[in-house]
């Protein structure tokens, strides 16, 4: 009995020493434990790739919407979405809903980033925000059947990185510029003065380091020279072989790209009349208003003085009314005055130029009200709208209404000042800001 009961003791002594089950048991609960946590990162690895390509369509639809704010504000919150990446839309994800967050696209006005909201459109930035629902794979025996991931992303309409520019300026100086202009910022300003300081945003907002600017007037110069302060150039009749340029293209008007005021040696910078002391441009008139030739000798200094690898660009104004008489005019070029510069720019155009057109103070009355001498007939602000390369890039200072006969409305900006800076910030590019600007 003593032999049995002994026997029994140490069997369950052997059960108690051995652990072979336990560790077992041990290594099956940790196996599920870890594919538990592999498929979990599994889920959360593919959440956050879905994150990253909804913040690049985000990126895009801000980037895109931003392109329409210095000249189509109304359209820019339509582009944001047709770049999103909503289903339908151009940067759509595969296999997921996207929607946009209720109140996006946001249009903002930004006051830190340097670009007024006093041009075209009262906002100078856009914000988007998505969000996409991502189902779990693995997560679900957690309970987790989806997470929610958003993304945002903020852009301003201005400020990035530009293809270089050749952009040569023609300022209309006939004796009809020296009238005032009763809607400049500048108290007391003629049409010229106020001109000039439209030109000096230009100057203000693009990049030495890669933008060359020149400058042309009609009527042209006897001879080519250089401005200087205090100087008054010559002017002659159209007839009499001019010289339009007043400034090369040049790159010294600002010493650098983080410079806020112009270079004080730089001779377009006092052509504009930016530097004290220095008047700027006269408007002598004397002989007419005729650009068709200007216009070809800005195309022509773009393409013979430019520079590789730059868009070449013409920026014009004028009250568009050609009308020079006989007198001062080569004889195969007095008829069609107006129908000429059109022609002159769509050349320009053709060759790749971006041709802008700023129609100031122009008549919208064809013959005889202007343009006098062409036929069919047509008006300076017609002349003017058909000037500019494509419909983004006419501007007036009058209200953007169209006139019989013209197929482009103007963008709509009232005073001067301000629609050189929306031309401005059309050569340049938008870019993404942080989402806390303000």
């Amino acid at each position: 009995m003593r032999k049995k009961m002994s026997s029994a003791a140490s069997f369950i002594r052997t059960l108690r020493s051995d652990r072979r089950g336990a560790t077992a048991l041990m290594v099956g609960v940790a196996i599920v434990v870890l594919v538990g946590l592999a498929g979990f990162a599994i889920d959360l690895g593919h959440a956050y790739a879905v994150q990253r390509s909804l913040q690049a369509s985000t990126d895009a639809a801000a980037l895109a919407g931003a392109q329409d704010l210095a000249n189509a504000p109304g359209n820019a919150t339509t582009t944001a979405k047709t770049y999103s990446g909503i289903v339908g839309s151009k940067n759509a994800l595969s296999n997921q809903t996207v929607t946009m967050v209720s109140g996006y696209p946001m249009l903002k006005c930004f006051k830190s980033t340097g670009v007024s909201c006093d041009g075209t459109s009262t906002y100078n930035g856009i914000q988007v925000k998505q969000q996409a629902t991502v189902p779990m794979w693995f997560a679900q025996v957690l309970g987790i059947n989806s997470i929610t991931v958003t993304a945002t992303a903020t852009a301003g309409e201005s400020g990035g990185l530009a293809k270089p520019l050749d952009v040569m300026l023609v300022l209309d100086t006939t004796a009809s510029m020296n009238n005032p202009d009763p809607h400049c910022p500048i108290a007391g300003a003629s049409e010229l003065t106020c001109a000039l300081a439209g030109v000096q945003t230009i100057l203000t907002t693009l990049s030495p380091s890669a933008d060359y600017i020149g400058l042309m007037a009609f009527p042209g110069q006897q001879s080519a020279a250089t401005f200087t302060c205090g100087s008054s150039p010559k002017t002659v009749a159209y007839n009499a072989s001019p010289v339009y340029q007043i400034v090369p293209l040049s790159a010294d008007y600002r010493t650098s790209n983080g410079a806020t005021s112009l270079n004080s040696s730089s001779a377009l910078a006092k052509a504009s009349g930016g530097i004290s002391g220095c008047g700027g441009l006269k408007a002598p008139g004397g002989f007419g208003t005729f650009y068709a030739d200007a216009i070809t000798a800005a195309q022509t200094a773009l393409a013979n003085s430019g520079h590789a690898n730059t868009q070449k660009v013409i920026i014009m104004l004028s009250d568009g009314d050609a009308g020079a008489s006989s007198s001062n005019m080569p004889t195969k070029e007095y008829n069609n005055q107006c129908h000429e510069a059109i022609t002159a720019a769509k050349t320009a155009a053709a060759a790749g130029t971006w041709v802008y057109s700023i129609a100031y103070g122009s008549s919208t009355s064809p013959t005889p009200g202007s343009c006098k001498y062409d036929s069919p007939p047509i008006s300076a602000w017609c002349t003017m709208a058909q000037i500019a390369s494509d419909s983004s890039k006419f501007y007036s200072d009058t209200a953007n209404t169209k006139t019989s006969g013209c197929s482009n409305a103007a963008q709509p900006v009232s005073n001067l000042i301000s629609l050189f800076q929306s031309i401005a910030y059309s050569l340049v590019p938008p870019r993404l800001l942080s989402d806390n600007t303000t």
